[in-house]
């Protein structure tokens, strides 16, 4: 059976940030936020009937609207205009908590339906699911693509070893020619002066 979802809200750079999800710490993984914005005041749990069936039908899903604004939250939102930026930008720090407004939805709306809340929480345990699977497919072609480098790099550094062993062998090999050659050059050299000689000496 589904676990119970909650709705949390933030705000982060340009949007208010809303999502369905089982606890605190499962808000803040999918808001990849590495701080406890609970703590802090920067995100807390709302009852506010719209915001929650927005995240209840999307359970998992982070949902999005321009920040300042009292907008419908949706998973592409635009950014906010430059006057409600403005206005959020102005506030004072204290302000910049999460708060909602006085006129927020009576007591008796804050109850979900029940019917909608659990299939809000299968739909979330299947997205999280997925989720998962997507995480550990991601990590089996990371694993097998570092292997793969891995391996050509082996390739590589082995195929240049041989490569630089054979162009010694080579190398020695040219001196070896070179230094034979030189001597074939010095003994042609005395043969050439031997034989000249010889000959000058028959045609006198």
């Amino acid at each position: 059976m589904g676990r119970k979802l909650k709705t949390y809200i933030t705000t982060s750079g340009f949007f208010d940030l809303a999502v369905a999800a089982p606890s605190m710490k499962a808000a803040l993984s999918l808001w990849s936020s590495r701080s406890n914005l609970f703590h802090t005041g920067f995100a807390k749990e709302t009852h506010d009937a719209a915001i929650v069936a927005a995240t209840l039908a999307r359970p998992g899903v982070v949902l999005r609207r321009p920040v300042g604004s009292q907008g419908v939250f949706r998973e592409h939102a635009e950014l906010p205009k430059l006057s409600a930026l403005r206005k959020a930008i102005g506030r004072k720090p204290a302000h910049n908590r999460i708060t909602e407004k006085k006129t927020a939805a009576p007591k008796e709306s804050k109850k979900a339906d029940p019917a909608a809340t659990r299939k809000a929480a299968q739909l979330y345990d299947l997205v999280e699911r997925r989720r998962e699977r997507d995480a550990a497919r991601d990590s089996r072609e990371e694993a097998q693509r570092a292997r793969a480098i891995q391996r050509a790099q082996t390739a590589l550094d082995e195929a240049r070893e041989r490569h630089e062993a054979r162009a010694a062998g080579i190398a020695e090999e040219q001196d070896a020619l070179e230094h034979k050659a030189r001597k074939e050059d010095a003994r042609w050299h005395d043969e050439r002066l031997r034989l000249e000689a010889a000959l000058k000496q028959a045609r006198e």
